[in-house]
């Protein structure tokens, strides 16, 4: 099957959050000739639009920090027609949000972490901070867990709160369900 659609993602848990909810969707992405490249880093996007924009439609989800270099990096690169998907913050806490605290250390609790996150709160540096920011810095603090919690999060993930950036990437690539 002819490729019609890459999203091109930050990093790998971008990737693991869109193909877990993809499945989660029912959306075959191969079937939809779309695949989902993780860049590791978004200063890598030129290379990335020189390998594809010329012969398919391209999105990028990145992070609201990152959303004026993306479009530098497309205006430079002559990509006029880029589809841009931006995470308030980051993909983290947009899942976070939709969740909702309590939800998110329901899945840390089924993954045997909650002491973890619990000491994480009383350090000096944490304490006193919502458990929002919380949160979101437990899910980065050890190698491989921003990528294991992606897919847990999505899993938890109620489809009716999908969060606009990765339900709109997932349309543009795959098309309405």
């Amino acid at each position: 099957m002819t490729q019609r659609a890459v999203i091109l993602v930050e990093g790998e848990s971008d990737r693991v959050a869109l193909e877990t909810l993809a499945a989660r969707l029912r959306r075959d992405l191969a079937a939809r000739g779309v695949e989902i490249i993780s860049m590791s880093g978004v200063g890598n996007l030129g290379a990335h639009l020189e390998c594809f924009a010329a012969s398919v439609s391209v999105a990028v989800m990145c992070d609201d920090r990152e959303a004026a270099g993306v479009r530098r990096a497309a205006q430079r690169a002559g990509v006029v027609d880029l589809h841009i998907e931006v995470c308030v913050a980051d993909l983290e806490d947009e899942l976070i949000r939709a969740l909702g605290p309590a939800a998110v250390e329901r899945v840390i609790e089924a993954e045997g972490e909650l002491g973890s996150f619990r000491s994480l709160q009383q350090m000096p540096a944490h304490r006193g901070h919502p458990p929002e920011h919380q949160l979101h810095r437990f899910v980065g603090t050890k190698s491989g867990r921003k990528i294991k919690y992606a897919g847990l999060l999505v899993d938890a993930l109620d489809l009716a709160r999908i969060p606009q950036p990765l339900g709109d990437v997932l349309t543009f690539g795959c098309g309405k369900p």
